[in-house]
């Protein structure tokens, strides 16, 4: 990217999310909030970018929404990462439950590591590494031990739209609305042996973020 392109390529990517009136119930927004998350709290390298492989305009991604690697080659973790962009938390999480269960099933990953292998850009500097980590002769136990899936659950917040300033009412309501939704999550039956990171994204209505980020990609898409 340079000077030259820039605009270019931000419009092509812009396409790449989706181009569709029926933009309600699609995720990829959701994606993009988690993969900003992992770089941004755990410094992260995208291994692959799901988007970037969509075979048509409006598919859906599938798979595990995120693929990245967090520390050096010789420590080197593998981050998978599962999204919903959703307004109603006990949705979000029954939903992503079911996900966690399906993704974790070994031939599931099986399939999942073959694929995601087929992408890896060989310049890459963490190319080796991965695909060592995620050869077929490396047992699901030792992967399992160097990875880690992280969680990105939206909700319309109670405790947003019941504030309008930041003081401590404020403080003590958001940190019981997120310690609840935290006991939601971690009391269902998740897989085991293999590390889950938790982001919780309060919103004050998912409905209005969602019609201004669709508004700023449409702009984007004619620019």
């Amino acid at each position: 990217m340079n000077s030259g392109n820039a605009v270019q390529m931000i419009r092509d990517a812009a396409k790449r999310v989706y181009q569709s009136r029926k933009f309600e119930n699609r995720g990829e927004f959701g994606e993009l909030f988690l993969h900003a998350a992992i770089r941004e709290v755990f410094d992260s390298h995208p291994a692959i970018s799901k988007i970037y492989y969509k075979t048509a305009r409006n598919d859906t991604v599938k798979g595990f929404d995120a693929v990245h690697v967090v520390g050096p080659a010789g420590a080197l973790e593998l981050w998978l990462g599962e999204a919903k962009f959703y307004s109603d938390i006990g949705d979000a999480v029954r939903d992503v439950v079911n996900e966690l269960g399906t993704h974790t099933e070994a031939n599931y990953l099986r399939d999942e590591f073959l694929l995601i292998k087929g992408k890896i850009d060989p310049t890459w500097p963490h190319a080796s590494a991965l695909e060592t980590l995620l050869s077929e002769n490396k047992s699901l136990d030792e992967v399992f031990s160097r990875a880690c899936i992280a969680v990105l659950l939206t909700y319309d917040s109670d405790c947003l739209s019941g504030h309008s300033k930041c003081d401590a009412a404020y403080e003590a309501d958001f940190e019981a609305e997120i310690r609840k939704h935290h006991a939601l999550f971690a009391g269902k039956a998740l897989p085991k042996d293999v590390t889950i990171h938790l982001i919780l994204l309060p919103l004050n209505t998912k409905k209005t973020l969602l019609a201004e980020l669709d508004s700023k990609l449409q702009a984007w898409q004619t620019i």
